[in-house]
């Protein structure tokens, strides 16, 4: 067993080995940091040169706060705000392109509020996105106009503390909390940094964390102007009215409890140390379903050509009402979840059953409900064919048992009813054109292993972490 860590420290005061061995690891070295710098302060150069924005170095680059070997580099076109919002498109993305073309024949555009340029030059990941320089954040145009008011509050207050938001990234990149995206529902970079200034270093905040319960309010400035009902609120200190938290689901935030109650209990390696499981091979994938005798089934089909913001929880809607779909017919769901790649996506659901008996029951109204239970026994006194016994009285109800309309759940994802539910509308359009319905073993299909894998392995990340630890302890 590890010792465990009962005080609170900071701003490197009394870190552990293992917390100092992290951080020789993960700190950028020198050569790094002047590589990405010199390459900034000429795309600056280029950006102030062209005389229509001005150029400006945001994010975690900016704020020193970046791990080692996560070269993005994200530099804001800033624009006078009184251009209309057209032209600053137009005139941004092309002077992107302008100044990217300089240095790489990689780049494409990507889209969020509006169109901004990714580019790849070696290793360094760039994006240039042209925002609104705006005096204050109330006056924001759009949600980028606020980023660089995050880079500047972050660096003026983050002094000493930065590699107390290095360990926390780091934590939290590797048991899977960390990003804001759709699909992690995590923990963003900004966010990090806000709470290790707000319990001042990684420890005071993994005490606190594991204490945290659904409703939990952090206001550093002590300026919040409305309530959130997230469940988690952190106010942004530079914008009272914005919670930075409102990305973390429960369960992540649930997961990092269970992360910071794990670390502080027992401080392990394992905790900053990434692992992958190799993917399921045929022969493991049978003992594992063998083992669980459940029915799994995915749908795949072409993933609709927009961002993930908008096409992620479309497929959550669509996965929940096919879901619906499958309980209403008494196909029992244990478990469903949704993955998108850049060319396909999978609706994943487990069934604890999946063939159902011709027979179905189904209960009517009570017998003094009068001319609501008149209705039910003529509507099945026409229903001869479908009718297998009743309708008859049981204790206050009728009740019919009538020929089952789907007596496999495979049927169900074979049928038109699946277009007929409420789907997300750019789902409903990919399954208009095409789709393929896997089942078993035909589901572990190469884009999606990964996926299915750790949707069979399900764990909490401290689960996962022990487990491993366990096999790796001599003996085991």
């Amino acid at each position: 067993m590890g010792r465990s860590i009962q005080s609170s420290r900071g701003s490197g005061l009394n870190r552990t080995p293992i917390e100092e061995e992290v951080l020789q690891r993960i700190r950028p070295k020198k050569e790094e940091i002047e590589k990405i710098s010199d390459l900034a302060e000429k795309i600056i150069a280029d950006i102030n040169a062209s005389g229509i924005a001005t150029g400006m170095v945001v994010g975690s680059v900016a704020r020193k706060t970046h791990i080692a070997n996560d070269r993005d580099l994200d530099i804001f076109l800033l624009f006078h705000p009184t251009i209309p919002r057209l032209e600053l498109e137009e005139k941004g993305i092309a002077l992107a392109y302008q100044v990217a073309r300089q240095y790489t024949g990689m780049m494409h555009e990507k889209y969020a509020e509006h169109p901004y340029l990714n580019a790849t030059i070696g290793d360094i990941d760039l994006d240039l996105v042209p925002c609104y320089e705006v005096r204050d954040p109330t006056e924001i145009q759009s949600a980028v106009d606020r980023t660089p008011f995050h880079t500047r509050y972050i660096r003026s207050h983050i002094h000493s503390l930065t590699d107390d938001v290095l360990l926390l990234k780091q934590f939290a990149k590797i048991n899977g909390v960390y990003g804001s995206d759709l699909m992690t529902e995590g923990f963003a970079g900004y966010l990090c940094e806000l709470l290790i200034l707000a319990y001042d270093g990684f420890i005071p905040l993994l005490t606190a964390a594991s204490k945290w319960r659904p409703g939990m309010v952090i206001d550093i400035e002590n300026h919040q102007a409305i309530s959130f009902s997230d469940p988690m609120v952190v106010i942004d200190p530079v914008d009272p009215r914005r919670n930075v938290s409102a990305s973390v689901s429960l369960t992540r935030m649930m997961e990092f409890v269970e992360l910071a109650r794990g670390y502080l209990a027992e401080p392990d390696i394992g905790f900053f140390e990434e692992h992958e499981p190799a993917p399921l091979n045929p022969s493991c994938f049978y003992s594992i379903m063998e083992a669980r005798g459940t029915a799994l089934y995915a749908l795949v089909f072409k993933t609709p050509p927009f961002i993930e913001d908008v096409v992620v929880p479309q497929l959550k809607k669509s996965a929940v009402s096919i879901s619906h779909l499958l309980t209403r017919h008494e196909f029992v769901v244990t478990r469903y979840a949704w993955h998108m790649t850049p060319s396909s996506s999978m609706l994943l659901f487990e069934l604890l059953i999946d063939t159902l008996p011709p027979l179905r029951r189904h209960t009517g109204p009570p017998i003094t409900a009068g001319s609501n239970a008149q209705k039910f026994q003529e509507t099945y006194l026409e229903m001869r064919e479908e009718i297998l016994a009743g309708p008859y009285i049981e204790e206050d109800r009728y009740i019919v048992e009538i020929r089952r309309k789907f007596k496999t759940a495979e049927e169900i994802f074979h049928s038109p009813i699946l277009l007929s539910i409420s789907l997300g509308k750019h789902i409903r359009q990919a399954l208009e054109e095409s789709f393929w319905v896997l089942k078993g073993k035909d589901v572990l299909i190469p884009e999606f292993t990964l996926f299915v894998s750790h949707f069979l392995r399900q764990e909490s990340p401290v689960t996962r972490i022990r487990r491993r630890k366990g096999e790796r302890e001599p003996g085991n």
